[in-house]
């Protein structure tokens, strides 16, 4: 699957700069197989995979449902439009001058790094991505409470352990005894048990009802025992916080994330057994289907080696990644942690998610020393990430030959227009449209780690980390000021 390569990413970006990424960005919709669509169709000119799934058989069985076999394909892409100027060569401004040296970023940065507004300990890291040059940097190695940046962690961890068209799946499978059946959860973030589904095409337990209502149809059963089977995780439920609005309880089997409302994203409060309700919706949509569910589910094994009645699969990898960082979803990320744990071999709880993601990052060559990665959301305080650690992850995702760490960079927040950044270095800021980042914020904890493409032309990776500021608005402004004058470099 072909993916766009970095320098095909600064060159558009340098030329089209902030008209285009109004234009894009601002028509930017529901998540659909990887990308927002507005994304997608501009991603075409790049040498992009297609975003939308093509599968064999059924027509629209992904967004219906699954059976056993069907399997999704790539949508073909237009070609790239722009000539390849090659990984390290030199860059100039359309005036041929030299693009920026690390002294004159440091001129620039030093004073507004020393803000007290940014706390009592802030350090940073820029590096250019095509070249890997430290461009400048000031306690990168110190290991901080990185807050929600922790996600940039954990998505790279799951592309490189997974990889980006990584499906997760749901199932229904025959259970112990005679007309009895077991929901068996895989862990899908994007199961919904809604009509329409809020991340495009991902699980759907309404698809997945129907399925199983006309295999059990065609074998003669019109009336089942309901098990459900939430054991693919292991540990506890709940997130170390406690019981938080921003949190549901982490199990395998949930839909809508545990979302008693219509809300896709957000804090709110949760339903206390994710699994437990998802098994009672299902009951009613089959009863919808005319299969009768006897009497209330209960938690049950699915024997080992039974083939599934029914499938239904997630959204692509690569579209849960993005949806993470763009919304700052926390289900999300502890979700896949534990996919990164499954893929490793790893128990699928909090400690082997660390033990996993650790793994995975040390295999691409970057530094983790004094990281730690206690869960994968980034709520937990006792995570430690350094801001070189950060820029260098950001740098991997750029890296032509990391094709699939790509929607790091994809799902960032876009300055002024999209997820947690689309209030801040909004309107007529330099960086609005062009700087890409993450936030992370708990109290006293501020972060800001992206990317933006500089007047050179060059695709830069940036984090800012601090600690103890005194007023959390006046720490984001001090951050957006760092990272719109990385932008501005020239």
């Amino acid at each position: 699957m072909p993916y766009v390569k970095t320098w095909q990413l600064i060159a558009v970006s340098a030329v089209a700069g902030l008209a285009l990424s109004v234009a894009a960005v601002a028509a930017a919709g529901p998540w659909d197989s990887g990308q927002r669509k507005a994304e997608r169709d501009r991603a075409a000119s790049r040498g992009l995979a297609g975003g939308a799934d093509h599968g064999g058989g059924r027509a629209g069985a992904l967004s219906r449902g699954h059976r056993p076999g069907d399997e999704p394909q790539a949508a073909p892409s237009a070609p790239g439009v722009l000539a390849g100027i090659g990984p390290g060569a030199p860059r100039t401004t359309g005036s041929g001058v030299a693009a920026a040296d690390s002294g004159q970023l440091a001129e620039v940065l030093r004073p507004l790094l020393a803000d007290s507004a940014l706390g009592t300990v802030r350090t940073a890291s820029v590096i250019d991505t095509a070249t890997g040059r430290v461009l400048f940097e000031s306690g990168a190695r110190e290991a901080m409470t990185p807050a929600s940046t922790t996600k940039i962690a954990t998505a790279v961890a799951a592309l490189s352990a997974l990889g980006p068209e990584h499906r997760i799946r749901t199932t229904v499978a025959p259970g112990a005894g005679p007309g009895e059946i077991v929901l068996v959860g895989g862990g899908d973030p994007s199961l919904t048990a809604r009509k329409k589904s809020p991340a495009g095409s991902g699980g759907s337990l309404l698809a997945l009802a129907a399925d199983t209502a006309q295999a059990l149809k065609a074998a003669g059963t019109d009336s089942v025992r309901l098990g459900y089977d939430d054991t693919l995780f292991t540990g506890p439920a709940r997130h170390p916080i406690g019981e938080n609005p921003n949190i549901a309880p982490v199990t395998a089997l949930a839909a809508d994330e545990g979302r008693p409302d219509e809300s896709t994203s957000g804090p709110v409060d949760r339903v206390e057994d994710p699994a437990k309700e998802t098994a009672r919706s299902f009951a009613a949509l089959l009863g919808e289907r005319g299969i009768k569910v006897t009497a209330e589910p209960a938690r049950a094994k699915a024997p080992a080696g039974a083939q599934p009645l029914a499938t239904t699969l997630s959204t692509p990898l690569a579209g849960l990644v993005e949806r993470m960082l763009t919304n700052s979803d926390n289900d999300i990320a502890e979700v896949l942690a534990r996919q990164t744990a499954l893929a490793s071999g790893q128990p699928a709880g909090f400690e082997g998610a660390e033990k996993a993601v650790t793994a995975r990052l040390a295999a691409l060559g970057v530094d983790t020393a004094g990281s730690r990665f206690a869960d994968g959301s980034g709520l937990n305080r006792a995570d430690k990430i350094s801001t070189g650690l950060l820029a260098g992850l950001l740098a991997k995702a750029a890296d032509p030959q990391r094709p699939e760490l790509r929607p790091v960079l994809t799902g960032l927040p876009v300055a002024g227009f999209t997820g947690t950044l689309r209030g801040r270095n909004a309107g007529t800021s330099p960086a609005a449209g062009l700087v890409r980042a993450k936030t992370g914020t708990l109290t006293g904890v501020n972060s800001l780690a992206g990317t933006v493409v500089d007047s050179s032309g060059r695709l830069l990776a940036f984090a800012f980390l601090t600690a103890n500021a005194p007023d959390p608005g006046a720490a984001e402004k001090g951050l957006d000021k760092l990272a719109a004058a990385v932008a501005r470099a020239s």
